[in-house]
């Protein structure tokens, strides 16, 4: 079939996705908004959108939207897709409902439905315009369901569709000797985020648990992986604690490479303070064989149970954090057997493939009953033909 995707095309998640379709030999297309970088996906055709208008112009936000409204139109006038998929509401979910295609699927990630429309009165306005429009939405929790629910949308038009884990290629390994020289970790106890250095994923919490840690366990160590506007502040609260040396603010880090970091930590932590569901750098890392504390939101409960795999912690509580990792650290046994049913729960609940897969039948599901009004209408529309 041919797949027509509007999403950010830097995403690691969108690469992921256009991916896996494109190598099962469907025709993949990518509208995005936002250029790729050094980011390539084979057999995948690139549309990168255009702004017509300079940012310094005050108008510049709404005459670029309908340039963008006007070239995502166009093509797909010219792609003929058999589907439309955007990913993310604003603005990638709002352009496919403008382009008026059927049938059109939208997959909401969590902050577009839980943060962005309570930001102003046109966002929220735009986020139900876009769900209306959509033939099917997806997403990856019960409680981003129930937020869609509170917004208006039927409960059969939204299906459960988790990012999914490759299990092939996150899963228990060695530590890598080469990138624990590089951190200069050696074999000190390691705890490790896999988050972006953003407000909603609250790092601070997890520094501040650092010199609470450091008081039980000098040697420890704390690799923080990811990059966002928070870096700088982060750094100066390290510093003002006086916790640098034994913090590794690491950068973003390439997919292919995120195992081997995993491979080298003890314990993961995710002090998330919103989420769309079991946040993907969590389940890498449960896949990947670890122990994990998270904080007591959204679906957490039902990917962990406290004491059983992991330990779920209230939000911004940097003391009971510093407890958690301490035992866990201290307690190699309920490590591994935390770490050994993880890997189980992603191998049978997250499974990467399996999630494609129930992704696929909803195309060719969609595809097969889109023989209604609005497909025909745009069929006839694409080629040029009468409604007959």
């Amino acid at each position: 079939m041919k797949i027509c995707y509007i999403a950010n095309g830097m995403s690691i998640h969108t690469q992921r996705w256009v991916k896996y379709f494109a190598e099962k030999g469907h025709e993949v297309y990518l509208i995005s908004p936002e250029p790729p970088g050094d980011s390539k996906v084979e057999n995948v055709r690139l549309y990168v959108l255009k702004n017509v208008c300079p940012q310094r112009w005050i108008v510049s936000s709404a005459i670029n939207l309908l340039s963008y409204i006007m070239q995502v139109r166009r093509l797909i006038r010219r792609i003929k897709p058999d589907i439309v998929h955007a990913h993310y509401i604003a603005p990638h979910g709002f352009l496919g409902a403008l382009s008026g295609f059927h049938p059109f699927i939208l997959t909401v990630w969590g902050s577009d439905v839980l943060i962005t429309p309570k930001e102003s009165g046109r966002i929220k306005a735009e986020v139900k315009f876009a769900l209306r429009r959509a033939d099917l939405i997806t997403c990856g929790a019960e409680h981003v369901r129930r937020e869609l629910v509170e917004l208006g949308i039927k409960l059969e038009k939204i299906s459960l569709v988790y990012w999914g884990i490759d299990t092939q290629k996150f899963h228990p390994r060695q530590r890598s000797a080469k990138i624990q020289g590089e951190l200069g970790i050696s074999d000190s106890p390691t705890v490790i985020s896999l988050s972006s250095l953003e407000p909603s994923y609250d790092i601070e919490s997890l520094i501040a648990s650092v010199p609470l840690v450091l008081k039980e366990i000098p040697e420890a160590k704390f690799v923080i992986a990811g990059k966002g506007s928070q870096e700088i502040k982060l750094k100066e609260l390290a510093r003002s604690l006086g916790v640098s040396a034994s913090l590794r603010f690491v950068g973003w880090i390439p997919h292919d490479q995120i195992p081997e970091y995993i491979a080298c930590g003890d314990v993961s932590v995710s002090t998330f303070l919103s989420s769309g569901g079991l946040s993907q750098g969590t389940a890498e890392a449960m896949a990947c064989g670890l122990p994990v504390i998270l904080t007591d939101f959204g679906d957490n409960r039902k990917w962990v149970q406290d004491g059983v795999n992991g330990y779920i912690i209230p939000l911004r509580s940097p003391e009971v954090l510093a407890s958690k990792i301490i035992h866990l650290i201290h307690n190699k046994d309920t490590r591994e057997k935390f770490g050994q049913i993880n890997k189980q729960i992603i191998e049978e609940r997250d499974n990467w493939q399996k999630e494609m897969g129930k992704m696929e039948n909803l195309y060719n599901e969609l595809i097969g009953s889109g023989k209604n009004e609005n497909t025909r209408k745009w069929w006839c529309w694409l080629h040029g033909k009468s409604l007959v």
